[in-house]
Parts: structure tokens; sequence; C-alpha cells
């Protein structure tokens, strides 16, 4: 039996995601109480020398009380609105929630795009750490006025930004507070006899399976996204906790080693920060390979041209790029050429570069160390 207490006792750097079936009631208003306790825990934890991140969700569902619409809209232009205008709310009840325990917040709104670019990645982490190190809460939100693609839940209404952020931030312990226990083997609300999973050791094609669609209106989280973060978090020796949010203290119990929600354990094997950049970050385009190229890459060594065999996309040097064989994309690199040189030398020697193309940036197309591949 797993010994929560021992692996999760001693986290020092915790991500608390707050999803919008916790942080809204019924009627679509805040709920007060709520974020009045979880500020009420974290200042406990700040006050034994802990360091908390909170990702909050909700933006959109009090843009929608706000705006009187009704139901969540499908026009994406409404849904910007809607969080436009709920954004500054939530964050007006957030301060006002840790101003009673004597803790500032801070404000950062995020784009996957945060996470691409590496000079902006690591003056994230920066910002981040210096909040941290002034004992400021920050309480990150997707940029949503201004990202279509996160409001389509490419990001998975912030379960994967948490889980990315947790990675970035080499944090501890990500909890995800829902509006169920944990992970069921099937669907509680449908099923009567759904069991749910303590512990997952694994994400295997079974775990996997359990992941469900969307489960409210308001919220676009369903389980799907949560065990995507939990694959992001068990890369970066991160564990994680699904539990639900009703759950009294529940933030103190989970520390406290008590068998609340699901726990997933981390890979003891843990990849390098900037190789969980590379593969998380987005990509620009893909290079198709080889099987003779890719079990050259699965034992460490650099691309070359001879083993590329097509171009999608249209990409430059420096640019994240997927690879991909026989239809399946096993990781990511950075690439050496723009997506026009590798048309042209696709296939060749490395010894023809420089005749093809007039010069040569470097032997390889991908080298060894800018290269991410998934298990």
């Amino acid at each position: 039996m797993t010994n929560r207490k021992e692996i999760l006792g001693d986290a020092e750097k915790i991500v608390i995601k707050i999803g919008t079936t916790s942080i809204s009631r019924e009627d679509g208003s805040l709920n007060n109480e709520f974020m009045d306790t979880i500020a009420s825990q974290v200042s406990e934890l700040h006050r034994a020398g802990k360091q908390i991140i909170l990702v909050s969700s909700g933006s959109i569902g009090i843009g929608i009380e706000i705006l009187d619409l009704g139901c969540r809209p499908k026009e994406i232009p409404v849904r910007q609105a809607a969080a436009a205008v709920g954004q500054g709310v939530l964050m007006q009840h957030w301060t006002e929630a840790f101003q009673k325990y004597g803790l500032n917040v801070a404000q950062i709104l995020l784009t996957y795009d945060s996470f691409t670019n590496r000079l902006t990645y690591l003056n994230l982490r920066n910002s981040i750490s210096t909040l941290l190190s002034y004992g400021v809460i920050p309480i990150i939100n997707e940029n949503d006025p201004i990202c279509v693609h996160e409001i389509e839940a490419t990001l998975g209404d912030n379960d994967k930004l948490s889980a990315m952020v947790a990675s970035k931030m080499e944090a501890d312990l990500l909890i995800l507070f829902t509006d169920i226990d944990g992970l069921y083997d099937k669907n509680p609300k449908r099923h009567d006899d759904a069991v749910l999973l303590r512990t997952v050791e694994e994400i295997t094609p079974t775990i996997e399976s359990y992941g469900g669609n969307p489960t409210s209106m308001k919220g676009v989280g369903g389980m799907r996204t949560k065990i995507e973060a939990a694959k992001i978090c068990n890369m970066s020796g991160c564990y994680m906790v699904i539990a639900n949010s009703n759950v009294n203290k529940g933030i103190r119990k989970i520390l406290d080693g008590e068998e609340i929600g699901t726990l997933f354990l981390t890979n003891q094997f843990v990849l390098k920060n900037r190789i969980r950049w590379i593969i998380l970050a987005r990509s620009s385009g893909t290079i198709v390979v080889d099987d003779g190229a890719k079990e050259a890459l699965t034992k460490r060594m650099s691309l070359l041209p001879s083993g590329v065999l097509d171009i999608a996309g249209t990409f430059d040097r420096g640019d994240i790029v997927k690879l991909e064989c026989d239809g399946f994309v096993f990781g990511k690199g950075i690439t050496d050429y723009t997506s026009e040189e590798l048309k042209a030398i696709k296939g060749k020697q490395t010894n023809e570069i420089a005749d093809i193309l007039g010069y040569k940036n470097y032997d390889h197309v991908v080298q060894k160390d800018n290269i991410g591949l998934f298990k």
C-alpha cells in the first residue's frame, strides 16, 4: 500500500488548480466561501515555508453571469468577451480572500506560446520564482480573450496549463480540484458500479481509456485532460492528485496523507528541464523520417538528412518540429535547417549539403541533445 504521508508530506512547491465547477455555484455566481477556505489553507502552508502557485479557472463562467448570457456561448468572440469581463472580477475576489490572511497575490495570464519560446519561458520562470521569494501567491489563468486555441480546450480548461506550470517550475505536487472524487474506471455519474482508483502507478492505455468527456456546461476540462496533465507530471518528477473540492480542508488532508482522491505516482527517471520544454512546446511543423533514422534517434544519435523522407509545414532554423515515422509522432526536436532547406536536402548525404544549398549549417538536421522522445 502506498504511504501517502511519506510521499506528499514533504512537498515544498505545490501547484493547486481550481476548476470552474469548484469555484462557481450552480447559479453561476462565485463561491466566496470556497475561495476563502482555499486562501486559509494556502496561508497555513505559506507560514510553514511552502511555496504555493494557484491556477484558477472561472473567468468565462463569471463573464457569462455578468453579461446575462444564460448559457455557455458557442461563438468564440462571445466567450472571449465573457473571459475579459470575468477575469477582473475573479482576481478581485481572490485578492480579497487572501488579504484576510495578510497575503498578496499576483495575476499571471498565459498562453501555450508562453511555453514555446525558450526566452519567454525562462523569463516567466524567473518572474514566478521572484514572486514566490517575496511571499506572493501567483494566480495563473489562460489569457482567454486573445487565445482561440486555449478556449477551444487545447490546454483543457487549465488542466494541461497547470501541469505545464508544475513541470516548468519543478513543483513537487500538483492538486487538481474538481467536482468528483477522483479517477473512476467508468463515469460515476452514469454508472453506479464505478470504482474509484486510489493510486495510479503507471498511465497505461487502460488508464487512458477511463478519460471521459467534459462534465458540465461551465467547465471544459473532463477526465481526459486530467490524465494528460498526469502524463506531463510523470515526466517531470511531480506527483499529482485529483480530488473533490467539496472535501473539507482538502489540501491539508492530502498533504497529511489521507486517502483522498486519486494519486498519480511519478516516474523516478526525470527528463531534463530543457528536454521537457522541447516535448511540451508547440511545434511549427513535422519532419517525417524512415525506420533507420528513428532507430538511430532512439539510440541517442542525431538526425541526418539521409534519414528524412518528407517535410510538413513551414518552419525556420531553431523552431521546434515533430518527428514522425510510419504515421506516428514519436518525439520533437529543434531543427537546424528551415523547411525549404530540408526539402532540398532530404534523403541526401551530408557531403552533398554544400553543393545543393551553396552552404552547410551542420552535418545533422536535428542535433541529438535537442531531441525529446515520447515514451
